[in-house]
């Protein structure tokens, strides 16, 4: 008696294999929970080591920054070198430092655990001590204000500002007065060692290192980069041609030390590895809903 071939795709090492399949599949009720722990713990990651999301709590950066904006910072690119004149940077202030952030926030539940949450992945309000400004000395520097033109000076260089605005500048007339930075003019600041001298845009209301000192470096958060929301005021940060020039001309600050000067920040890493990996799981979330749709089909 002649043995007969099971058909192909229907034997029991085919059925096996069916099985097998079939028992590693997950449910789309259960995949998309996963998912979604993913997401949340690659956020948390991604904000304690590459990339945090800062909200804009006052009006010291116009118009460079408005309230209400959020901007993407670097955590990682003063690990790899020093900051430069012109970037802006978030940074813990000293106890010399008085809070931009006064409001006071609710104690319920509910509002503490958005906190939290909002905290883990970088979208929620800065603390008292955190602020946002621009650098405008490194240690050595000469910084002063004001020259014949009415311009801040560094090292004895009037810098042409291009990002503020008219009308947001201080009062020249009006004299300095200790612990307020309601006049343009202050008396030359030697930047000490590890320190950077520190400015907001909006001079008139900016409370900064004018009237509260400088700041150490190694309070840095990370560099500001972007500005990512609202969608319609998405620009880039990045530090004005006069502070380029000016470091070409001064590529180092009185008794610092040289530090190249890198064509470009370390942020490429930082903003497109995060983008590949949620781009591979939603693919594998479509591709498993698609496999589904098809096997029902059939």
């Amino acid at each position: 008696m002649r043995s007969v071939e099971p058909m192909e795709g229907y034997g029991p090492t085919a059925r096996r294999r069916r099985g097998i399949s079939r028992r590693k599949e997950m449910p789309l009720w259960q995949e998309l929970p996963l998912l979604l722990v993913v997401a949340f713990c690659l956020a948390v990651l991604i904000r304690t080591f590459l990339v945090q999301a800062f909200f804009i709590p006052s009006g010291s950066m116009e118009n460079t920054l408005e309230v209400n904006d959020r901007v993407l910072v670097n955590k990682v690119v003063y690990d790899m070198r020093d900051p430069l004149r012109g970037e802006i940077v978030v940074f813990r202030g000293t106890e010399d430092w008085a809070p931009e952030v006064t409001e006071p926030v609710s104690d319920a539940f509910i509002a503490k655990l958005g906190r939290t949450v909002g905290d883990l992945v970088g979208i929620s309000r800065p603390g008292e001590r955190d602020f946002i400004k621009r650098v405008i000395g490194l240690p050595g520097d000469k910084v002063a204000c004001c020259d014949e033109q009415g311009r801040i000076t560094v090292n004895g260089v009037g810098i042409d500002e291009p990002y503020i605005s008219e009308g947001f500048n201080s009062d020249l007339n009006q004299p300095p007065i200790a612990g307020q930075c309601t006049s343009r003019r202050f008396a030359e600041v030697t930047v000490p060692a590890g320190q950077m001298f520190v400015m907001g845009d909006h001079r008139s209301v900016s409370q900064d290192a004018r009237c509260q000192g400088p700041v150490p470096i190694e309070n840095i958060i990370g560099r500001a980069f972007v500005v990512v929301w609202p969608s319609d005021r998405f620009n880039s940060l990045s530090v004005p041609d006069v502070w380029k020039q000016f470091a070409a001309d001064q590529p180092t600050a009185a008794g610092a030390k040289p530090q190249p000067q890198p064509k470009a920040d370390p942020v490429v890493a930082a903003n497109v590895l995060p983008l590949l990996i949620g781009v591979a799981l939603s693919a594998r979330s479509g591709m498993s809903f698609v496999t589904r749709r098809r096997r029902l089909r059939a």
